[in-house]
């Protein structure tokens, strides 16, 4: 546990973070779900844009949105 206030503070921090970055998370794994399953336009925008929401919000790497994001299309023309 922490013992100074300043790593107690980082932690409750870091807890809360931990939840909102959680909520992001599970957001895109459902839309991407969503969007294997029904290939719409509106299925893609939507998880385009939560993965690049997340990117913004260094959730996750931009390198790591961008390979979401190659990877996504590249399933979706599979599927076609």
């Amino acid at each position: 546990m922490p013992v100074t206030p300043s790593a107690k503070k980082a932690l409750r921090r870091d807890r809360r973070r931990t939840a909102a970055h959680l909520s992001l998370r599970s957001q895109i794994r459902t839309l991407w779900i969503q969007t294997l399953q029904e290939p719409t336009i509106e299925h893609v925008a939507a998880v385009f844009s939560a993965i690049d929401r997340a990117a913004k919000k260094q959730v996750i790497h931009k390198n790591k949105a961008a390979r979401l994001k190659s990877r996504l299309s590249a399933a979706i023309r599979r599927k076609s």
